[in-house]
């Protein structure tokens, strides 16, 4: 009990000081939903206090990024005297969908053409800049826009060359590339991102394009790396020909994001304990049914998954939920689900006959964590408050992500049966053994599922998470319905943050 007190306080302070840090606002920000073509595109503009501002710069988030998350590289311009507009792209953030790889370009060029021609933005005095799929956008509408410079950093490749394949491109083709750019990569990242990078530069021939390597960043990291701003600052500087020496942005806002997550993951596991322990639900934990060898669980649970990926080469029911890759990985733990339950149908029947206990308990505790995490995020760092045209599909990705959830509590059977740590193990074993499926599919059978692996540090992180809260909820419920609905309700609401809309 002491323990758990003191897990408390410390997650209290944590969530304080993490709150402190990430209302420090250090630039003047406004947010407006701007007109773009025929899109609609929530957009927040950086200025730096109190002085005029000497050009400006379009930045464009990465795909499943969006602008709160690219405040620390805006701040590196505004550093400037810059002003800085950071849009939402199409079905990312709070910008409306529908998002498709092209429409994001048409909206991103409608928006850059509408600053122009409304007096906002003087073409030779703006700079189009973005990272990852923004990157390839800044890239592809400097082409289209006379504008004074590009700043593509770790751009998304555009090319099937280096180990990319065709399917896996969000753009065919680079095309013409703009006068005067410049092309950031990490020195962590896999030499399929930086040979596509060193190639735009190589087939331009221009001595007005250059390229450069961070040492030590990966494709994420660069977007908070301070080398990375400094580089950006000198190449603007001679662009703009601006005189002095700008300061560096705050990582106030990073490192309050992180302590605030941490509090409250300190915080997360007495309260679930407490809301759903036996004294709260007044039921007496009762085992029901038996677990799996883990030697057995393990091969159905791969066999199963591969050839759920073949089949959803030819057919995915769940298109029809609309988020962009989001109905690949619903369709497929929907149909590997129901496999894997109907293979062991008389354990579902066994250990489901308490389907009630602790069910209530369990989704009021989910939606309270999502909430929480998601409002905290949405404070801080990355926009994870859902819309309501996120909301309108929580109920379809629900009952999509249910089955393998039931599915996987069946196989691990009652928290009693093993040691937590093992029982924990043997959980994630089989969640890796189904996300290996998605990765063969991309490699081999060509899926063009690229947001599996690329989002595959986020998910694994999830997985630790979702999976330990689900297994403290079997232990405190005994009730295998309420830990998979629990997760289920994580799971959903994770997609729905970070999937764009279509």
């Amino acid at each position: 009990m002491k323990s758990r007190k003191t897990r408390a306080m410390a997650g209290i302070l944590l969530v304080g000081a993490g709150f402190l840090l990430a209302s420090l606002k250090p630039y003047r920000e406004k947010t407006y939903l701007l007109p773009a073509g025929g899109c609609k595109l929530e957009t927040t503009i950086f200025d730096k206090k109190d002085a005029a501002p000497q050009g400006t710069v379009v930045l464009f988030p990465g795909l499943v990024a969006n602008k709160k998350v690219m405040a620390f590289l805006a701040g590196g311009f505004a550093e400037q005297n810059l002003r800085v507009y950071v849009p939402d792209l199409p079905g990312h953030g709070h910008s409306p969908g529908p998002f498709s790889p092209q429409r994001a370009e048409d909206c991103a060029e409608a928006l850059v053409s509408g600053l122009v021609s409304r007096g906002l933005a003087n073409p030779g005095r703006t700079i189009l800049a973005g990272h990852s799929m923004g990157a390839a956008i800044a890239l592809r509408v400097g082409a289209k826009v006379p504008v004074a410079g590009v700043v593509a950093i770790s751009p998304a490749p555009m090319r099937a060359a280096h180990g990319v394949q065709p399917e896996m491109l969000l753009y065919q083709d680079p095309g013409p590339m703009a006068q005067r750019f410049l092309v950031v990569s990490g020195g962590h990242e896999p030499e399929s991102m930086r040979g596509n990078a060193r190639d735009l530069v190589a087939v331009a021939n221009n001595d007005a394009a250059q390229y450069l390597v961070v040492p030590g960043a990966t494709h994420a990291s660069l977007i908070f790396s301070s080398t990375a701003v400094r580089a950006l600052q000198d190449w603007t500087a001679k662009a703009f020909e601006l005189q002095g020496t700008p300061g560096m942005p705050s990582h106030g806002e990073l490192y309050g994001a992180l302590a605030g997550f941490a509090g409250l993951l300190l915080l997360a596991s007495p309260f679930l304990r407490e809301i759903t322990g036996k004294k709260q639900t007044g039921e007496k934990e009762t085992a029901t049914g038996n677990s799996f060898a883990w030697t057995r669980m393990l091969p159905e649970f791969a066999v199963g998954a591969v050839l759920v990926v073949i089949l959803l080469r030819f057919w995915n029911p769940l298109h029809a939920i609309r988020l962009y890759e989001g109905d690949y990985l619903a369709g497929f733990l929907l149909i590997l689900g129901i496999v894997l339950a109907s293979l062991h149908w008389r354990s579902l029947r066994e250990q489901f006959s308490r389907w009630k206990s602790g069910l209530l308990v369990a989704i009021f505790a989910a939606l309270i964590l999502f909430l929480l995490f998601s409002a905290w995020l949405e404070l801080s760092i990355y926009e994870a408050w859902l819309t309501p045209t996120r909301w309108a599909r929580f109920p379809f990705l629900l009952l999509a992500f249910l089955p393998y959830h039931i599915a996987e509590e069946i196989c691990l059977g009652p928290a009693a049966d093993a040691s937590p740590r093992r029982r924990f193990v043997a959980g994630l074993s089989l969640r890796a053994a189904a996300w290996l499926a998605l990765v063969i599919g991309l490699l081999y059978f060509h899926s063009g599922e690229i947001l599996m692996v690329l989002l595959l540090p986020y998910f694994a992180l999830l997985h630790l998470l979702e999976r330990r809260g689900m297994d403290i909820v079997r232990h405190e419920t005994g009730s295998a319905a309420a830990a998979a609905v629990f997760g289920a309700i994580l799971l959903a609401g994770f997609c729905l943050v970070i999937f764009p809309v279509t």
